[in-house]
């Protein structure tokens, strides 16, 4: 299992547990599961869906994956 967070400058959106993360990057989607190489990656305007069902519309900010924890800092995040 992943561990999410989900963070804008507002709120912590989401704290927990996923299997995995479909984020936004700038060039693309990006898929992450458990195991996923460390990374860096820009976020564009998207949704950000999480294996629980669980998504955000995004605009901008950065993931950041290490270690089986995922972090996604966006400047604007509501659910959806």
């Amino acid at each position: 299992m992943l561990k999410v967070s989900v963070i804008s400058p507002e709120a912590v959106l989401f704290e927990g547990e996923a299997s995995s993360v479909t984020a936004p990057a700038f060039d693309g989607e990006v898929g992450i599961l458990t195991g996923h190489a460390a990374m860096v990656t820009t976020l564009g305007s998207g949704k950000l869906r999480l294996s629980d069902g669980k998504a955000f519309h995004v605009e901008g900010g950065f993931v950041q994956v290490a270690d089986n924890e995922v972090r996604v800092v966006t400047e604007k995040a509501t659910p959806v």
